[in-house]
């Protein structure tokens, strides 16, 4: 009785959380003979998955109390934590990159590199814009998801925060399928990015969080070698496109902001030299997938395992 209860306590976005942490606890396993710690891994994504069975429990709390902000809110957090698991799978497992192809791909289409095209038109005002704007990629699902959390809409907000979350971990198979690590790093000098690509205040700043956030040490010789290999699909394309849509289907007020936002996001990520073209085809490809899968799921899970109403 008990454990029923408990998966009865279980939303679609804690459902996908689960899942994908034992998808990483059968990659531990099955990848033993390479990964030394292997039993870490599994035993924190155990933990993980309990934590989120404990968390779950609280879905009675006042809506704006903390115990019930956290059950809420902990699946935003969680996409970090991921992403940062993915990583060190991927440096555990020496995955090879797959750069050259994705160059070899955007060289067919365009008889040419795209940053390079791009770099014609590059300004420092400019360059701050689409700086400033790739990095509010991880604040525009939050915007979004609050504007309904607030109302009290809470089925809505799950929908919200489950599909963002959900296309995440799409986002994060097909970096462990397809390793790469941007243009920035192949047909560029990374570390004369702020000579040949300038901003004005806050590009150089912001481009230090993106790549303190990216694992890559300020000032190393060989950053090419921290860099995390999250080019190939383009999640920032993937999950910018899921929010705007999302926004305007939803008929959020936000629209007028994230819809612009991400338009400008969405450029910036070839412009500012994160990805080949290619990269942002198969976001767009991951996004159609993400939306076009996640409403069956979410309705399949809240029907069979749950009672939501909206308002628990």
């Amino acid at each position: 009785m008990n454990f029923y209860a408990n998966l009865r306590s279980l939303h679609f976005g804690d459902l996908v959380n689960i899942a994908f942490y034992l998808f990483l606890i059968f990659l531990a396993i099955l990848f033993s003979h390479q990964i030394k710690l292997w039993w870490v891994i599994a035993l924190f994504n155990l933990l993980v998955i309990s934590f989120i069975f404990f968390v779950s429990r609280w879905d009675s709390m006042e809506i704006f109390s903390v115990k019930r902000f956290v059950r809420e809110w902990y699946l935003i957090p969680f996409i970090l934590l991921t992403f940062k698991e993915i990583y060190f799978f991927i440096n555990l497992l020496n995955l090879p990159d797959y750069d050259w192809v994705l160059i070899k791909i955007d060289q067919i289409i365009f008889g040419e590199h795209p940053t390079y095209v791009l770099e014609r038109i590059s300004h420092p005002i400019l360059t701050e814009i689409l700086q400033i704007a790739y990095s509010t990629f991880y604040f525009l699902p939050i915007i979004l998801a609050y504007d309904f959390y607030r109302r009290g809409d809470i089925l809505t907000y799950r929908y919200i925060v489950a599909t963002v979350v959900y296309g995440f971990y799409l986002s994060y198979i097909g970096y462990l399928l397809v390793p790469a690590i941007g243009p920035r790093f192949t047909l560029h000098d990374f570390s004369n990015l702020d000579v040949e690509l300038p901003g004005l205040f806050l590009t150089k700043p912001l481009r230090w969080v993106i790549n303190t956030g990216e694992s890559i040490p300020p000032g190393v010789p060989n950053p090419e070698e921290f860099a995390q290999r999250d080019a190939f699909p383009s999640g920032h394309t993937q999950l910018t496109l899921v929010v705007m849509y999302l926004s305007a289907v939803l008929n959020s007020r936000t629209k007028y902001l994230l819809i612009p936002v991400g338009v400008l996001l969405i450029f910036s990520t070839v412009y500012l030299r994160y990805h080949y073209v290619i990269d942002l085809i198969a976001g767009f490809l991951f996004a159609v997938f993400t939306l076009a899968t996640a409403p069956y799921l979410f309705n399949q899970c809240e029907t069979k395992i749950g009672l939501r109403d909206g308002k628990n």
